[in-house]
């Protein structure tokens, strides 16, 4: 018989947290949002240092640690030594959110293997050895924890010149649900949060206001705020959410509801009539 985890009104929240890729984007905005729950985070960067330096001093503004290391996803496994570092550093870890995430645009036949391994193993690959490294911590901490990974609406429904993106984000998915089944005895959920269109670096918005993006294909009418997806992840996080795993909590305006696909080129809004 397994011993149930504690329920939400029993638990103390996550006192600490590693979040990759969080020199930017969605990463810096769930780095920044965990902080501001009191969590200690560590941050990790692939070639962009200054940027999260920046996160960083963002986080310890509000009061909490916030280590850095460099992560390189395409050195794999040495590479996920990062997050033992780290989590020694910070006195374990609570919070995985597997932030780290690159893409590419070029239909499937034109592409070269070198540009498919690239993005599965930052992708897929990186997800992979990261949850396993933190999950060994926290089953030996023998508190429960989180594992939450950024995945994406193109992990459910397609889109053209994405083919490494949309394989790397739907397996992340499918071991999102593994892992909720084998973690579970232990008291961790593992879930995805899967947004559709954010205005950040990655998506070539850059200090854009997305509610300034007019976008007719998507319900919502704009792409996503960065903040958006970081409140769910927090969410995910917290105690409240102790009874969810295994599941995708999609972040995308409605997107997914249009088709991805022809969700982001609709020219008007005639959609919305019968």
């Amino acid at each position: 018989m397994v011993d149930p985890a504690p329920l939400p009104e029993e638990a103390d929240g996550p006192r600490t947290a590693i979040v990759t890729g969080a020199d930017s984007g969605i990463g810096r905005a769930v780095a920044v949002a965990l902080a501001g729950g009191g969590v200690d985070v560590g941050i990790t960067w692939h070639t962009d240092k200054t940027g999260a330096e920046e996160t960083a001093a963002e986080a310890r503004e509000q009061g909490v640690a916030a280590p850095v290391r460099q992560l390189d996803l395409t050195d794999l496994p040495t590479a996920a030594s990062a997050v033992d570092e780290l989590a020694d550093e910070l006195g374990g870890v609570d919070v995985l959110v597997n932030c780290s995430g690159t893409g590419s645009s070029e239909l499937a036949m034109d592409m070269d293997f070198d540009t498919w391994r690239g993005v599965v193993d930052v992708d897929l690959h990186g997800v992979f050895v990261c949850s396993q490294r933190a999950a060994r911590h926290m089953i030996d901490a023998g508190r429960g924890g989180r594992i939450i990974t950024i995945t994406s609406v193109h992990g459910h429904v397609p889109r053209v010149g994405a083919a490494p993106y949309c394989a790397a984000k739907a397996g992340a998915g499918a071991l999102t649900q593994v892992l909720a089944l084998e973690l579970a005895e232990h008291g961790i959920t593992v879930n995805s949060v899967a947004p559709g269109e954010i205005s950040t670096p990655m998506t070539g918005q850059t200090d854009v206001d997305p509610r300034d993006q007019e976008r007719p294909g998507i319900p919502l009418g704009r792409p996503g705020h960065a903040r958006e997806v970081a409140a769910a992840v927090a969410f995910l996080a917290t105690p409240a959410a102790g009874y969810i795993t295994g599941s995708s909590l999609v972040v995308d305006g409605g997107l997914i509801r249009m088709g991805a696909q022809a969700g982001t080129v609709f020219p008007d809004n005639r959609w919305r009539r019968p």
